[in-house]
């Protein structure tokens, strides 16, 4: 095996699905309930930092069309990560909805997301220990980087800064209560703006992840210490955004997995962990779950070991689903996630990079035409040569659709 094919998101390398030789993809097109929301289909747009709200933090006209390419073919987006709040940036120019300027610019992000018969929901997060005192926005809000405890993740480099520095020690938060209220009022602020549900992003090392983590997690109060307690603040996010949204509109992404922003616990421990909160968050009844499954391509090298827990995730967690949908994400090929679906092990899958190449990814799939497009991984996260909103188009909005008669 090269190890370009290793990386690539098209390599199937899990054991949940068993593969058969037919290309039958009949089974991702079938309708599907979420909660409250019934799509036409199951090719699903996973949430994709994109880093092209300029000025700053605001969902502009360029977004509009971005958002609204995809919707012609997909039937449910979730959107990129929004952050809740000034406090807890990572990326350069990505949008937030703590403000009612943000929370206009998404409602005509949903308007045209709606006009094309899709539907929408609002990945909402905050990044925790893995921000930087230096960036933009951080130092506009006057706010330190806060995590669980003032442990600091491994790796990471800021290209936007100078100097290109790493990650640093955050402010262990006094009350984690304070987060969970900002949560709260980015669900409220997410209703305003036209949205169809709520994902609450628990996955990839950011804050919900942190808590969850024993490595980045070293409270002694009730925040910390037991799987229980290292539970309580995902859960706490979820009865609060529920409060706004409903349980049937509300669901969560987690990767167990980990690697991703140094994440990731001994094997014993990953077990007991997510066995426990994957159970508990299902007796909610949330609209869906979606388990990240391993990824070589989010597996880093930190002081010479893979930092990643390399297991069958659908395997092992998938049976605590009962009472909520169970969705998946992460290098999936479109026959392999025809027979997981066709075999009851998920309803159904989302695509991330796909997309970003093949805006009418799902509709190229269901017709039979290629899916070959290369992505550019230099315009992924924003054509940072330039600021202007032309600069931004390229990688962005302007791959091109599919010939169809």
């Amino acid at each position: 095996m090269r190890q370009d094919e290793l990386h690539s998101p098209f390599y199937f390398h899990q054991a949940s699905c068993k593969m058969a030789s037919s290309l039958d993809f009949s089974p991702l097109f079938q309708p599907l309930q979420i909660g409250a929301v019934t799509l036409r289909d199951r090719v699903l747009v996973s949430a994709l930092t994109r880093n092209r709200a300029l000025p700053t933090n605001v969902p502009n006209d360029l977004m509009v069309e971005y958002y609204k390419q995809r919707a012609e073919s997909a039937r449910l987006t979730v959107s990129e990560g929004i952050l809740i709040c000034q406090q807890g940036t990572e990326w350069p120019h990505a949008p937030g909805i703590w403000n009612q300027e943000q929370i206009e610019g998404w409602k005509k992000i949903n308007d045209a997301i709606h006009e094309a018969g899709s539907k929408c929901f609002a990945q909402i997060w905050h990044l925790g220990r893995v921000s930087h005192p230096d960036a933009p926005e951080q130092i506009a809000s006057g706010q330190p980087v806060y995590g669980p405890s003032a442990i600091a993740a491994r790796g990471g480099k800021f290209r936007f800064l100078p100097g290109i520095p790493g990650y640093v020690t955050p402010t262990e938060i006094d009350d984690p209560m304070k987060l969970v209220a900002l949560l709260k009022q980015a669900a409220i602020n997410a209703k305003e703006a036209g949205f169809d549900g709520i994902e609450v992003h628990g996955a990839s090392g950011y804050l919900i992840h942190e808590f969850l983590d024993s490595g980045s997690n070293l409270r002694t109060d009730k925040w910390g210490g037991s799987i229980e307690n290292r539970s309580r603040f995902g859960l706490e996010v979820l009865n609060a955004v529920i409060e706004v949204w409903g349980v049937e509109r509300v669901g969560i992404k987690l990767s167990p997995a980990g690697g991703y922003n140094d994440m990731g616990m001994p094997f014993a421990e990953t077990l007991a962990t997510f066995n426990y909160f994957i159970a508990e968050i299902d007796k909610l009844g949330l609209a869906y779950i979606v388990l990240q499954r391993y990824s070589a391509f989010l597996n880093p090298i930190i002081d010479g070991e893979h930092r990643a827990i390399n297991h069958d995730v659908l395997a092992t967690y998938g049976h605590l689903v009962r009472k909520s949908t169970l969705l998946a994400n992460a290098s999936f090929t479109f026959e392999e996630a025809a027979h997981c679906v066709a075999g009851g092990k998920v309803a159904g899958v989302f695509w991330g990079q796909s997309w970003v190449s093949h805006l009418d990814l799902a509709k190229r799939v269901e017709n039979g035409k290629p899916v070959d497009t290369p992505i550019d991984m230099h315009t992924l996260y924003g054509n940072t040569a330039g600021i202007t909103l032309d600069d931004q188009r390229v990688g962005y909005t302007d791959y091109p659709f599919a010939e169809y008669p």
